[in-house]
């Protein structure tokens, strides 16, 4: 009897303590907090989020079964998972006719730090980042590719001082979209050393480890991208690309791959045009990690651009 009780007082007090928990959250336990809802996505960054004009992209692009012709839908980059998340798409692939596509596409070919940091001044020229912008940028692969092409000429030490400054640049620029109201999305690059490119350069470099030096580069660029940014937990998520794919290269077999350290995509074949018949030999879009030299193939870019929606969904912005 006196146990039947004691969990009758028990049960009370659990809801009781929830009662109070939902008052404080405003409104007589009738309120919640409401998921964050933007009104446009907007994509800063290099060539892996890139949709271009003609509706092709960096990637494996799909082919539409009927015209055989390239399908911007299919095989989708990280930036359109993100803004398909919250039903938005990008002018560069309104196959529907949205009337006002609520996608801003700033990510381009080559892109590095400086590119995006002149972006979001043309964004600022004519518009501006309001509460209600999911600002999402991604870039720095290509400032570590120009770095890694100085040496030797230029020390070991020196490149990655650079690539820490450039880490630090771009955390100054998703502080100053969170500085004039946006809500961004951050995200590390790959470590550069475990693309195909990195792997050759490491079986034809024979000086150094290239591709220890590559992850070097890397590292020193994401570390220093972290430690300046804007640490309120509100303004700034953050996407820990370099984390995932470091777990994917580890146990490619757990996560699904069969091929993580050579390009699916023909050498002979310009990026943008790679589909899923100008594949090498034994190639798989779903299976083979790297599409080209430093290009995400679209299994990568599916598990990217998930965290990247993740994150907007979970941070409370």
């Amino acid at each position: 009897m006196q146990r039947v009780v004691s969990e009758r007082i028990k049960r009370g007090l659990v809801a009781v303590a929830a009662a109070a928990l939902m008052a404080g959250c405003g409104g007589g336990g009738t309120s919640q907090i409401d998921p964050f809802q933007p009104t446009r996505v907007i994509a800063f960054g290099d060539e892996t989020g890139v949709i271009l004009q003609s509706g092709k992209k960096y990637t494996i692009n799909g082919l539409n079964s009927d015209t055989r012709l390239v399908d911007c839908k299919l095989q989708p980059v990280w930036s359109q998972i993100l803004a398909s998340g919250f039903g938005f798409v990008y002018p560069q692939c309104n196959t529907d006719y949205v009337a006002l596509p609520q996608g801003i596409m700033y990510a381009s070919l080559g892109a590095k730090v400086a590119d995006v940091r002149d972006k979001i001044d043309q964004h600022l020229s004519n518009d501006r980042f309001g509460p209600k912008d999911m600002v999402a940028i991604m870039v720095g692969v290509n400032d570590v590719l120009e770095l890694y092409r100085q040496f030797p000429a230029v020390s070991k030490d020196s490149l990655v001082n650079e690539a820490r400054a450039r880490g630090k640049l771009l955390a100054e620029q998703a502080n100053r979209i969170a500085n004039a109201n946006g809500r961004v999305l951050i995200a590390t690059i790959f470590d550069v050393g475990l693309t195909p490119f990195g792997q050759k350069e490491r079986q034809q470099q024979t000086d150094i480890d290239r591709a220890a030096f590559l992850d070097e580069l890397s590292n020193a660029f994401n570390i220093s991208m972290r430690l300046n940014l804007l640490n309120d937990g509100r303004l700034i998520g953050l996407v820990l690309v370099d984390e995932s794919m470091q777990q994917i290269a580890r146990y490619p077999s757990a996560f699904g791959y069969a091929n993580v350290t050579q390009a699916a995509c023909r050498s002979d074949v310009a990026p943008q045009d790679c589909t899923t018949e100008t594949l090498v030999t034994d190639a798989s879009a779903t299976t083979w990690l790297w599409a080209g030299d430093t290009l995400m193939a679209p299994s990568a870019q599916q598990r990217v651009g998930e965290a990247f929606l993740l994150r907007a969904k979970n941070n409370p912005f």
